[in-house]
């Protein structure tokens, strides 16, 4: 019974089964929605007994957990949710930053005359991450798959677009019996021009975020401070270190807020 209820619930999230592959989490959609809810219940219910000892020691009604608490256990499951969201976009990065490398590097061991699948194989042992991706298809030629299907596997695991770019020429090469290497030179060359291009805008959006971040997390807090110390000398306001820590608490809060937004922004790219 509670089976066919976490069957229900992973078809009704449309292109989770892709997520957990991409994201290389191997668990079957039914399997992370029952690992989901246990933890998200888990985690509501350490959540739920904290608050009552908080609230009991306050005289206010307990009652209201029976309001906030499948409110919260709601919020902890979408959240939970995330997490194959997440491992995708740190494997994407991760890819996104050799994938030039990796793509020229296999275009130069074709050029030599290697064949297509000990180049792969070379790739897969020089590259971490693009590696995987080329690892996984040698393994499953190794297992008695062709080629054709072992790649067509890869492209739908790939979180990575520029990655399958490369891995769909590859694979209509090979069944247009066509030249590898002329149609890999085109895709890598048109991947670096995008990634040229990212790393433009980035240096565009660069400037107004350090001028934004100098303004609000530098010039403002200092001369704020500064003329909060002087009004409160005039005033007869005493300043205990309580506030004093606060301050430093809140500003070092909005650097830390900008400086990963700033790192968060940057593109995954290396050329």
């Amino acid at each position: 019974m509670t089976s066919h209820i976490f069957r229900i619930i992973s078809k009704n999230l449309p292109g989770l089964d892709v997520k957990l592959k991409q994201a290389g989490m191997g668990q079957t959609p039914e399997d992370f929605v029952k690992k989901t809810l246990i933890s998200a219940f888990y985690l509501m219910t350490g959540v739920t007994i904290f608050m009552g000892a908080i609230l009991a020691k306050m005289d206010i009604v307990l009652s209201v957990l029976y309001f906030i608490s499948p409110v919260l256990f709601i919020v902890l499951f979408f959240y939970f949710l995330k997490l194959p969201d997440v491992k995708i976009l740190k494997k994407r990065r991760a890819i996104d930053k050799d994938v030039v490398f990796a793509g020229r590097f296999l275009i130069v061991e074709l050029e030599s005359g290697i064949l297509l699948y000990n180049a792969l194989k070379n790739v897969s042992k020089s590259y971490n991450y693009v590696g995987k991706a080329f690892g996984n298809v040698i393994h499953a030629v190794d297992m008695g798959i062709d080629m054709e299907v072992a790649l067509s596997e890869a492209i739908d695991e790939t979180p990575s677009h520029d990655l399958r770019k490369i891995l769909w020429q590859i694979l209509n090469s090979l069944n247009a019996g066509a030249d590898v290497t002329a149609t890999l030179n085109s895709v890598v060359d048109q991947i670096s021009r995008n990634h040229i291009i990212e790393i433009q805008r980035y240096a565009k959006k660069l400037n107004p975020l350090a001028m934004f971040y100098m303004m609000i997390a530098v010039i403002v807090p200092s001369l704020g401070i500064t003329m909060f110390v002087v009004l409160a000398s005039f005033l007869g306001i005493q300043l205990d270190l309580g506030v004093l820590i606060g301050i430093a608490a809140v500003l070092a809060f909005i650097q830390l807020f900008f400086l990963t937004g700033i790192k968060s922004s940057r593109p995954a790219v290396n050329m």
